[in-house]
Order: C-alpha cells, then structure tokens, then sequence
C-alpha cells in the first residue's frame, strides 16, 4: 500500500483512481501526473516499484497543492471574504449558500434541519 502526500493509496485499485484518494487530485490531474511519470494508467496500485511512486510523490510535491496546504489556503481564503465583509463572506458568516442558489425550497445541506415553528393547539378542559 503506497503511501503519497501522507495518504495511503488503496491497494488493489487502478492508480489513476487511486491518487484520487489525494485531497486536490482528480481524475484528470491524476492522469497527467501518471504521464508525465511516464507510468500505465491501468497498473494496480499494489503493483507499482519504489521509483515509481518516488517518481509519483515528487511531481505532487514540486507541482500540486494538495492535503493540508490546500486546505489551510482554502480556509484563508473563506477567511479573507468574511472579513472584508463582501457578499460572499457574508453568505459564509450566515451559512447560507454562497453561490446564487436558491434558498426558498431548497439548500437544506447549508441550513440544517427544518426548524419546524407550528404550535400545537390545547385541548378545551371540560369544567
């Protein structure tokens, strides 16, 4: 089991799917990676030689954000928006959805649970 950018690659699944466990990789960027390492998209994890996840951990290394960079650059930048206060930021202080969807009917993963508000009517006591 290939351990890259301190995730363990799982080890009977293709390596262009497998880099995909990789917080910042894709599909896409899994598979330019794998040519530009010059290794088979089909290859099984499990079946890769030490240089060729050496060669694997490097490119990610040099050329890709990826993990807890990514993350912490994520969250700098959510930070940055709340601060300067800007319509964006606000969406995030008020855990509303921040890119135009609608809020009426949907966007209930943002907002939680429905807070139902219904009174429940008192039964008349006789007397």
């Amino acid at each position: 089991m290939p351990r890259i950018a301190g995730v363990d690659i799982p080890p009977n699944k293709r390596i262009e799917v497998g880099l995909t466990y990789i917080y910042g990789i894709g599909r896409v960027t899994s598979v330019k990676i794998l040519r530009e390492a010059k290794i088979d998209l089909n290859k099984r994890s499990n079946d890769l030689s030490e240089q060729e996840v050496a060669k694997i951990r490097d490119i990610i290394e040099s050329e890709y954000m990826v993990e807890g960079d990514l993350r912490k650059e994520n969250q700098n930048n959510i930070k940055r928006l709340i601060e300067i206060g800007c319509y964006r930021g606000m969406r995030h202080r008020l855990q509303l959805p921040v890119r135009g969807q609608r809020t009426r009917s949907n966007s209930r993963t943002r907002k939680g649970r429905r807070g139902t508000a219904i009174a429940k009517k008192k039964k008349a006591t006789k007397g």
